[in-house]
């Protein structure tokens, strides 16, 4: 599915869309609804740079829906103000996250909740836009919220052990190699 996404983005925002801008521009739907007309006319002036967008505000979901499309219940420039609505929504809560993130490295030298909430907000999005990231990355933030690693003392977890994580990396024993949970133990 992440294929299918990068060629549908590609027509939205990639250097297709800019060959075929004057037939998107002057595409409409197919439909006698003036509210449809409407939309898809404020959504043609939005991508070129005047008006709002008609999208605006809207869940993640719905703009998933109508972005990634293919239907032909939108017209391009629609699709086109879903995803950059979508973008947008992603910027802002991600400047919100780094914000959130560097206030709690500097407090405590961990990211625990950083990665939580990064988790919880992949966990979130729509499948067709989860599918963009790499197939392990849930698996991947979920091992760095269990490890609970302080980045500024070098320890993982809730300072119970208070071995540095560098050192068991250090020391072939290591309940990290042998797998037997418990450091120094042979088979």
């Amino acid at each position: 599915m992440g294929e299918k996404v990068g060629q549908l983005t590609e027509q939205l925002v990639g250097s297709s869309y800019d060959a075929n801008k004057a037939r998107h521009d002057a595409e409409t739907p197919d439909s006698d609804d003036p509210e449809r007309m409407e939309r898809a006319k404020n959504a043609t002036q939005f991508v070129n740079g005047s008006g709002k967008n008609p999208f605006g505000g809207i869940s993640r979901e719905q703009l998933s829906v109508i972005a990634y499309d293919e239907s032909g219940d939108f017209t391009v420039n629609e699709k086109k103000s879903a995803w950059l609505e979508s973008y947008r929504q992603e910027r802002v809560w991600r400047q919100q996250v780094v914000a959130k993130g560097s206030v709690e490295y500097s407090a405590t030298g961990k990211l625990t909740d950083f990665y939580t909430s990064v988790l919880d907000h992949y966990k979130g999005l729509p499948a067709i836009e989860q599918s963009q990231y790499p197939t392990e990355y849930e698996a991947k933030l979920q091992s760095w919220i269990d490890q609970d690693f302080n980045y500024k003392t070098n320890t993982a977890g809730d300072n119970t052990d208070n071995k540095s994580f560098l050192d068991k990396v250090l020391n072939p024993e290591s309940n990290i190699f042998t797998g037997q949970g418990t450091s120094g133990t042979h088979s």
